[in-house]
């Protein structure tokens, strides 16, 4: 009897222990404190962009135009003013400084184009900050084909692409609505996902702006003429369909959303085509896809992927593209911890999560347990 009693034990220990390991995913808490209250009452616009920096410093990038029309002409400054697009907040959701459109000098704007639309925000190994656009203002002639680079503080490095100068998706000298950049130190080059209207990431010297190479789906040429089909089964497009995030692994695999085939691709540095993993694959109707924006956990064992069409992070296995079962969380809603229009995430180097929002104006701090 007592041999009996001591193997239940040990086996249910072993199934203890076996349960445990299978859910041992990461698993994230919301803190409903985080960010603190603005200054000069401050008021965000929908969120383009977050980024977390070497110092664990947090930079969001919103769109102060959606929200300027809300206030006074000039906005009045006792009631609530736009926040600047460019904003650092420490790892506690403070304010440390802001800069950006609505905020640019004479001189500013005559030396560079700010983008009609903000879109994506990377803060690289030397502390610069590069941001994107996405947006096209007819009646002034701009069309945001252009990615900027900045100091910390917001001075002004380099322009790659002007406004309203592209010729499509093998023009080397501009972009067409360009959304996401990533740096790789050890190449000093500056890895571009382009975009919404272009079909293909870019390559440029990260200093100069000197094209170095481009590629599409599977490493394919970029074909602007390819249909946009979207497919649920069987072999996946032939090109981007919305190219929309891009990270860049500490072994050098570049990883692409391609946001609108619900799916994420990587490559090597070189543009070869490794492999690639289907998010969500079958959701119906097709909507706004699926693979918006990727972030590491830091060990890079896990990739979390942003999901807008449905309300929810997804945690993949970085090694295999699968799905972690039952591993996914948030939900619809504009309270902590649910989702209006989920856009682009982030993490920290302890494996907090930042989540920004394009829709509602609203940036989460997920804290892992």
């Amino acid at each position: 009897m007592k041999f009996r009693i001591l193997a239940t034990g040990v086996l249910a220990a072993v199934f203890a222990f076996g349960a445990q390991a299978a859910d041992s995913h990461p698993r994230f808490k919301v803190d409903p404190s985080w960010p603190k209250q603005l200054p000069k009452n401050y008021v965000f616009g929908g969120f383009g962009g977050i980024a977390v920096d070497s110092h664990d410093h947090i930079w969001v990038l919103s769109r102060p135009k959606e929200v300027a029309g809300q206030f006074e002409t000039p906005p009045n400054p006792n009631v609530a003013i736009p926040a600047p697009s460019v904003i650092e907040l420490d790892a506690q959701g403070n304010f440390i400084q802001g800069w950006g459109r609505p905020y640019l000098t004479e001189a500013e704007q005559a030396a560079f184009e700010w983008p009609v639309t903000e879109h994506g925000i990377t803060v690289d190994q030397k502390d610069n900050v590069w941001i994107c656009g996405y947006g096209k203002d007819a009646e002034h002639g701009k069309d945001d084909n252009h990615c900027l680079k900045f100091t910390r503080d917001g001075k002004f490095l380099l322009q790659i692409g002007r406004s309203g100068k592209s010729t499509g998706s093998l023009d080397t000298e501009n972009l067409n609505h360009a959304t996401q950049v990533a740096v790789w130190p050890k190449t000093n080059e500056v890895f571009i996902s382009d975009g919404y209207v272009n079909r293909r990431v870019i390559v440029f010297d990260a200093d100069t702006g000197k094209f170095k190479r481009m590629w599409g789906a599977y490493g394919n040429k970029p074909d602007d003429a390819a249909p946009r089909t979207r497919t649920s089964e069987g072999p996946g497009p032939q090109q981007f369909n919305l190219v929309h995030g891009i990270k860049i692994s500490n072994d050098g695999l570049v990883y692409v959303n391609d946001r609108q085939n619900n799916r994420l691709q990587v490559f090597t540095i070189d543009g070869k085509f490794v492999k690639e993993g289907f998010v969500a694959r079958d959701t119906k109707p097709v909507g706004f896809g699926t693979a918006f924006s990727s972030a590491f956990s830091p060990d890079q064992k896990y990739i979390y992927v942003a999901d807008t069409h449905n309300f929810r992070v997804h945690i993949l296995e970085r090694e295999t593209l699968k799905e972690v079962p039952d591993s996914f969380f948030g939900h619809p809603g504009p309270y902590p911890g649910q989702f209006v229009g989920l856009h682009i995430i982030a993490t920290d180097s302890k494996g907090n999560l930042y989540t920004a929002e394009g829709t509602g104006a609203r940036v989460q701090k997920w804290v892992l347990q």
